[in-house]
C-alpha cells in the first residue's frame, strides 16, 4: 500500500504557481486577483477562506474576501458579483458555499463571469467539461485527477466507481473520468446496495462526508481508493469516510485524510486563478 500525498504535490505545485506569478507580473505588470464572497459565520467555511487567503498570500496573488452577515440580501450579493466582474483587477471570483438558505445560489454562480469562474461551477464551464472542452474545472475533482497523474495511475478502461454525485465534486469529477477513457459508475444516497458497486471498482473515490461508510469488506484487493471526505469525528479529529484502518492495507493506493484530496483543492483554485489571470493578460494585448 502507498499513500497518494497530496500534501507533498500541493507545495511543489504552489511552488510553481508562485514561480509563475512572478513571470506574469515580469512580463504584464499583471498580479492575479481572487475574490471571495462569504456570507455568515460558519466556522468550516471561514476556515477554508482563511487557509485559501493564506495560500494566495504564499504565491503572491492580491486576494480580498468580502464578508457579509447572514442576513444580507439576494440583491446586495448580486451587486458585489456585478462589481468583481468588471473589476480589471480581479481574475478570478469564488463563492463560498454553503450560502444561508435564504439565497438562490444557483442565480449567484450563473451571475459570475465564465472567465473569472474559477471554481468551475458556472453552466458555460459545466458544459464545456462534459464536452471535452477546455475550460475551469472544479478544485477538487481537477486536484483528484492531479494526483492520480502524479503516481502515474493508468485510468484508461479502468473500472472507477464513484461515491456521491454532488454537482461539485461528484458529477464533474465523473465527467473527467470519462474524459480520460474510464468506465464510470455513479453512486447516490438512492443506490441499492452499494458494496455491489465498490467492490468492482478498479478505482474506488469517495465523497459524500459519511464518517466509516467504507468498510473493508467494500473493497477489492488492490484497489484505489481517493477519500474525499473531511469528517470531525466525536474526538474532535479528522477522518475521511473510508475506514482507513482497515481498508488500507487492502489497496494499491489510498489517500490519507487529512493530507490527501483537501491541499489538492486549494492547490487547484491557485492553477484555476493564475490561468485566468494568463488569459485576461492575453486579452488585454
Amino acid at each position: 500500500m502507498k499513500l497518494l500525498d497530496g500534501k507533498t504535490l500541493s507545495q511543489t505545485i504552489e511552488s510553481q504557481v508562485a514561480q509563475s506569478v512572478k513571470r506574469l507580473k515580469q512580463e504584464t505588470g499583471r498580479v492575479p486577483g481572487l475574490a471571495v464572497i462569504l456570507v455568515g459565520n460558519d466556522e468550516a467555511s471561514q476556515a477554508y477562506v482563511g487557509m485559501k487567503k493564506r495560500a494566495c498570500d504564499r504565491v503572491g496573488f492580491y486576494s480580498v474576501t468580502h464578508e457579509m452577515p447572514s442576513s444580507i440580501s439576494q440583491e446586495a450579493i448580486e451587486q458585489t458579483i456585478v462589481m468583481m466582474n468588471e473589476n480589471p483587477n480581479i481574475d478570478g471570483i469564488l463563492i463560498q458555499l454553503p450560502l444561508p438558505s435564504h439565497i438562490d445560489t444557483t442565480r449567484l454562480l450563473e451571475l459570475v463571469a465564465p472567465s473569472k469562474d474559477v471554481d468551475g461551477f458556472h453552466p458555460f464551464n459545466v458544459g464545456r467539461l462534459s464536452t471535452a472542452l477546455d475550460g475551469f474545472v472544479p478544485c477538487t475533482p481537477l486536484g483528484i485527477m492531479e494526483l492520480l497523474t502524479k503516481y502515474n495511475i493508468d485510468l484508461c478502461g479502468k473500472e472507477c466507481v464513484v461515491v456521491g454525485a454532488s454537482n461539485i465534486v461528484g458529477k464533474p469529477l465523473a465527467a473527467l473520468l470519462l474524459n480520460a477513457e474510464a468506465t464510470v459508475t455513479i453512486t447516490h444516497i438512492q443506490t441499492q446496495d452499494l458494496a455491489s458497486h465498490t467492490k468492482n471498482a478498479d478505482i474506488l473515490l469517495v465523497g459524500v462526508g459519511v464518517i466509516g461508510l467504507i468498510s473493508e469488506d467494500m473493497v477489492k484487493d488492490g484497489a484505489v481508493v481517493v477519500d474525499i471526505g473531511i469528517n470531525r469525528n466525536s474526538e474532535g479529529k479528522l477522518v475521511g469516510d473510508v475506514c482507513f484502518e482497515s481498508v488500507s492495507p487492502k489497496c494499491s493506493y489510498i489517500t490519507p485524510v487529512p493530507g490527501g484530496v483537501g491541499p489538492m483543492t486549494i492547490a487547484m483554485l491557485l492553477k484555476n486563478t493564475l490561468k485566468a489571470a494568463q488569459i485576461h493578460a492575453q486579452e488585454a494585448k
